[in-house]
């Protein structure tokens, strides 16, 4: 994502808040529907080898900080899910396939976004306002924690209502109807700010 030039990425920002595109020009002024769903990849710096325990970046920090500060942090504020994902090894390929294969996800994936769809909605992403508050909101001990970490982590408005709707998804994926502590738990592990390996 990084590699990207910063105005491009910029123009990322309106679709994912908004669902939509406006384009203006002298005589006109349009909107587009752009709905997305943004998947994007990046390395922990511009050679990839930063916390690499086999191959040392030899501009770390530097490189790592300088690659990373590409991204906004309005940008990434948009962005629901930051997973870090550890390097494959040759070792890694010879493990046995996880416990849940691909249908039994499939299945699962199909039950919440059908949960979902009942709260008249296409997905929780799409909660707001008091929809998002009568669906998403944690039992005493989730939102508990979700003050904690909202003042911790200085999470932003926007960040409040996205752990809140991922949380929700979440509880839909494991079958509960409230929200509750672990769901949070897990939520707000996917906010983590990129920071050194």
């Amino acid at each position: 994502m990084p590699e990207f030039q910063r105005p491009v990425l910029e123009s990322l920002r309106q679709p994912l808040e908004t669902g939509r595109v406006d384009v203006a020009r002298a005589n006109a002024h349009v909107t587009f529907p752009a709905r997305v769903q943004l998947i994007a990849a990046m390395n922990p710096c511009r050679c990839g080898y930063a916390g690499d325990p086999m191959q040392n970046c030899n501009r770390y920090p530097r490189c790592m900080g300088d690659y990373q500060a590409r991204l906004s942090g309005p940008l990434l504020d948009r962005i629901d899910l930051h997973v870090d994902v550890a390097a494959v090894s040759a070792v890694d390929l010879t493990l046995p396939p996880p416990a849940e294969g691909s249908a039994e996800v499939a299945a699962r994936v199909a039950a919440a976004r059908t949960r979902a769809g009942t709260r008249g909605v296409r997905s929780n992403a799409e909660l707001e306002g008091d929809a998002l508050e009568t669906h998403a909101s944690p039992d005493e001990e989730g939102r508990a924690l979700l003050m904690r970490a909202a003042e911790k982590l200085r999470l932003s408005a926007r960040s409040y209502t996205r752990v809140l709707r991922v949380a929700r998804t979440i509880a839909d994926l494991s079958g509960a109807d409230t929200v509750g502590r672990p769901h949070i738990a897990e939520a707000l592990s996917y906010r983590q700010k990129m920071r050194a390996p």
